[in-house]
Parts: C-alpha cells; sequence; structure tokens
C-alpha cells in the first residue's frame, strides 16, 4: 500500500486545496469514466451551482457590475467585433440572466439612443449565439479529447484505474501532457468541459474524481499565467520571482514545504507583492467575468493564503 501525506490548511470551492487522505482508493477505471462524462443521454441536470467560482445562479452585486461593464462595451462595438467578444465571454453572454439585464437597462434608460442601441444590441447577440453555438460544438468536442488526454495520464497503466491520492509521476505526467496541448486549446472551452465533468462527477458521487479535475484547474493556472508571465516585457529577476515562477510549476500539494524553503532566505513579504503584482497585470487583463480569469484569480489568491499564513507563523 502507498501512502502520501499532504496537510492543507484553506479550502476552495473550485480547485480543491483540501486535505487528502494516505489511501489511494479506486474510484473507477477510466475507461467508464470517460464514457459517462461524454454520454450526452446522461447529461447532467444544471446544477444549483458551477464548480466554477463565480458561476452561481444568482448574480451578486459584482456579478451586474461586470455584465454591465460588458453590456456597455458590447453596446459600443461594431457588428463585426461580436463574435468574438462571444467566444471570449460565452458562459456569461449565453446567460438568460445577461439577456435579463440588458432588458432591465433598456427599461430603465430615458435616452432614446441608448434604448435603441440596447435593443439593437440583444437582437446582434441572439444571432451571433447562433453562429457562435454552431463552431463551439465542434470546439468542444475538441476539448473533450484533450481533457479525456489529461486524465488518461492520472490513470494506473496497469489497470487503467483512477487512484486517489495521485503518485508524483502521475501529477507530473498530467502536467506534461497538458503542457504539450497548443496553447489555444487552453480557452473557455477547455474550461467549460473541465467544469462539466466536474458537475456530472459530483452529482455521482465521485470526490476523487472531482479533485482530480480540480487539479486539472489548478495546473492550467500555474501554466497559463508562467506562459503570460514569460510574454511581458522581461523585468529584472529577483529571488522572490525566482520562487513565484518555482511555484507555479509545483503541484500545489507542495507548495507549504516550497514556500518554507524558499523564504529560508528571503520574506514572504516580497514574494505576496509578486503575486500581487502578477494579479493586476496578468489576471485583471483577462476578459472581465470569463471563467479563465475566475480560476486564475482564485489559484492566485489561494497561493497568498498560503504565504501569508507561513509568515504569520515566523
Amino acid at each position: 500500500m502507498k501512502f502520501v501525506v499532504a496537510v492543507f490548511a484553506v479550502l476552495s470551492v473550485t480547485q480543491a486545496f483540501v486535505p487528502l487522505s494516505g489511501v489511494r482508493p479506486a474510484i473507477g477505471s477510466s475507461r467508464d469514466f470517460l464514457l459517462k462524462a461524454s454520454d450526452g443521454d446522461e447529461s447532467p441536470k444544471p446544477p444549483k451551482w458551477s464548480r466554477i467560482e463565480g458561476n452561481q445562479l444568482e448574480p451578486t452585486a459584482k456579478d451586474f457590475e461586470i455584465m454591465d461593464e460588458m453590456i456597455t462595451k458590447l453596446a459600443n462595438a461594431a457588428p463585426y467585433e461580436l463574435p468574438n467578444a462571444v467566444r471570449r465571454a460565452f458562459r456569461v453572454i449565453s446567460s438568460p440572466k445577461f439577456f435579463m439585464r440588458i432588458a432591465e437597462r433598456t427599461d430603465a434608460t430615458e435616452d432614446p439612443v441608448e434604448k435603441a442601441k440596447l435593443g439593437s444590441l440583444a437582437s446582434n447577440l441572439v444571432s451571433t449565439l447562433e453562429v457562435v453555438v454552431e463552431t463551439t460544438e465542434e470546439t468542444l468536442d475538441e476539448r473533450a479529447r484533450e481533457v479525456e488526454a489529461v486524465l488518461k495520464a492520472a490513470a494506473e497503466p496497469e489497470t487503467g484505474e483512477f487512484l486517489v491520492p495521485l503518485l508524483p509521476t502521475q501529477v507530473q505526467g498530467m502536467r506534461k501532457t497538458l503542457e504539450a496541448l497548443e496553447p489555444s486549446s487552453l480557452d473557455e472551452g477547455f474550461l467549460s468541459t473541465v467544469d462539466a465533468w466536474m458537475n456530472k462527477s459530483h452529482q455521482d458521487g465521485m470526490d476523487g474524481m472531482v479533485g482530480i479535475l480540480q487539479k486539472v484547474l489548478q495546473m492550467y493556472s500555474g501554466i497559463q499565467i508562467k506562459r503570460a508571465k514569460e510574454n511581458m516585457e522581461s523585468a529584472e529577476s529577483t529571488p522572490a520571482s525566482e520562487l513565484f515562477e518555482k511555484l507555479l510549476q509545483t503541484d500545489t500539494e507542495l507548495w507549504d514545504v516550497e514556500i518554507r524553503n524558499g523564504t529560508k532566505e528571503i520574506k514572504c513579504s516580497p514574494l505576496v507583492r509578486e503575486i500581487q503584482k502578477t494579479m493586476e497585470s496578468v489576471v485583471l487583463g483577462l476578459e472581465n467575468g470569463s471563467m479563465a480569469q475566475r480560476v486564475q484569480a482564485e489559484y492566485l489568491r489561494e497561493l497568498i493564503t498560503r504565504v501569508e499564513a507561513i509568515q504569520q507563523k515566523e
């Protein structure tokens, strides 16, 4: 029997930063799970909440703020710009609450020009969504195959079963598979697929599989943030930035150990500032309300929480 011990201090809704048992129970075979996940005849009922933080059915004040910003931007955009805008924030724009918000703003405004723009926007979005959905279905099929490839790297090679906690070699295999995908594949469709499979697993009581899919989101976040930082103008390397980059490539179960080791020579404060700077320059620059922004923001918030928890013990 193999044992892995991981101790985490903070819970996370989306990416499951939670304690894991040392025993590795089987949670099913990769073949059975992937058949279930991709079976259109057994698609799960819409959940009361999404496993991606911020996709709740009941809009919050922040949700309304994001929707209003998007509505204003879209209302002032040229019609030919709508398809790309819809693809970037498909989950938000395609929701009934988004159209309800347009209707509310249309009724509330007394400006005839604004009222006409909002009415035209609603009509244009409907026709744009019809076109985007056709291409989205094809894209989601491709993304499902890519998520499947990442998950297969987590299965036991001899039996095809999923055992949790994953072994370091399996985690590394998942990361290599994810990094090998085309950067353009790690889009909203990829995240939507992971989110849907997480919901299906949750409804089927497959908590171990939910954890594996959450690990996919963690790896996705680290990879995307690292790539974004590399594409920005290179700043002078510092001990804090080097430690941060190492953490982006580290399994979250090992974060606490790496933070303790890395902060023996530097203080935690510079590391927190480095993470916050990345939050502002990278994550806040993503499409407002997108799943990419939500997932990556949660990942960095969790990392800051970990660093601050260790800082308090110093």
